[in-house]
């Protein structure tokens, strides 16, 4: 698919900045943020940055292809759009726009499972092609029902969530009222009236909920029993016990996202999982942890022959993307970035993201020589 430049948002700070002026602030806060003081949230792009890569000026070179096989599908680039909670409360219909756009441009898309649209919705926009990920329900029931849902709908790459055993403690939220329960408050209330856009596009887009949950959820909850209802629900721990019995249960490739030892690694190797996406969340959980590309160096060279290795968090540009694959990912996602894309752009911002993020991304191939997205770590210094 072409991407018509639009020269006024070339970069992701210019997107970041674009977004942050047109939503209320509780819900840029939610997005940009992470927990406790945010260390690991700048680590994560730190760490990336710190990697240089060596380009061969005059070797023999055509055209660099960003092409990706993976789980048997080829894609048109080697990043896709990671998983992000609330999606429709950062922007209205967000998680439709960038399923749409992902499907377009033939990259994945996954929806999480507190997002706001449903499996049934996103799979049908996107033909089957996104992936779906499980935060892991307390109740086995829950889990066998949604697990039914996906494949009915024509999911083929479920991830399973092992990096929130618990909530994040996130003081933007807590002050701004979205920890759980969650609360409007009249500070809340006039950040909206300050968004006209993102109110109006509320409005008609209907208050955003957790779509794929509904049908587990009591009726007629309020706020305050909806956030115990959530933490309640999401309480289950993930264990091999567990694990063992999702992939006895699905048919499709099975991806485990959270992986930040070569112990976790292994383990999702021996109980013959698909892929693991080395990832801290965004820097949204554990504050005292590694950056994601640290353990993702010694894992992929470790277990790269064994198993797919991806990795998200920290991740927000086309030379981003070239440092990670460079660094031994077979395959990168992005979350905030195209959540800043939504906000900026609004229906445009899947698109011109992901035309952007390809077109940084080829550019350095084409600087380093780089042909083929396999040989990347050939120019890792």
């Amino acid at each position: 698919m072409s991407w018509k430049y639009n020269a006024d948002y070339p970069s992701i700070d210019d997107l970041r900045n674009k977004a942050k002026s047109k939503m209320p602030r509780f819900a840029f806060e939610y997005l940009d943020g992470g927990c406790n003081e945010d260390v690991n949230l700048f680590r994560n792009t730190e760490d990336i940055r710190n990697l240089e890569l060596l380009p061969y000026y005059l070797k023999n070179f055509t055209e660099a292809s960003l092409k990706t096989t993976l789980f048997g599908h080829t894609y048109d680039a080697p990043f896709g759009i990671a998983p992000v909670g609330l999606q429709g409360l950062i922007w209205p219909n967000a998680p439709e726009i960038l399923a749409k756009a992902a499907f377009e441009h033939n990259i994945p898309f996954v929806l999480s499972t507190v997002s706001t649209s449903s499996i049934e919705r996103i799979m049908e926009i996107t033909e089957g092609n996104a992936w779906y990920q499980l935060y892991h329900p307390a109740e086995s029931k829950i889990t066998d029902d949604i697990i039914n849902r996906a494949e009915a709908a024509g999911c083929k790459v479920l991830v399973i969530l092992c990096d929130v055993p618990s909530f994040g403690f996130r003081p933007r939220d807590i002050r701004n009222g979205l920890a759980m329960p969650p609360k409007m408050s009249l500070r809340n209330m006039l950040q909206i009236v300050g968004r006209p856009e993102w109110a109006l596009k509320t409005l008609f887009h209907g208050q955003p909920a957790f779509e794929t949950m509904k049908p587990y959820m009591p009726k007629g909850l309020n706020m305050k029993q909806l956030g115990l209802y959530m933490n309640k629900t999401f309480s289950g721990r993930l264990n091999a016990e567990r694990i063992s019995s999702i992939r006895s249960k699905w048919k499709g490739k099975l991806v485990l996202k959270g992986v930040a030892t070569e112990e976790d690694a292994q383990m999702a190797i021996s109980l013959g999982l698909d892929g693991i996406i080395v990832s801290n969340h965004g820097g949204r959980q554990l504050d005292a942890g590694q950056s994601s590309i640290k353990p993702l160096v010694p894992i992929a060279e470790k277990y790269k022959d064994k198993i797919t290795v991806m990795m998200d968090s920290g991740i927000r540009s086309g030379p981003d993307v070239a440092r990670t694959i460079a660094a031994g990912a077979d395959f990168t996602f992005l979350g905030r970035t195209f959540m800043y894309g939504v906000g900026a752009l609004g229906n445009e911002g899947g698109n011109h993201t992901i035309g952007m993020l390809k077109t940084q991304l080829k550019q350095v191939m084409d600087q380093l020589g780089c042909e083929r997205v396999e040989d990347l770590p050939k120019h890792l210094s």
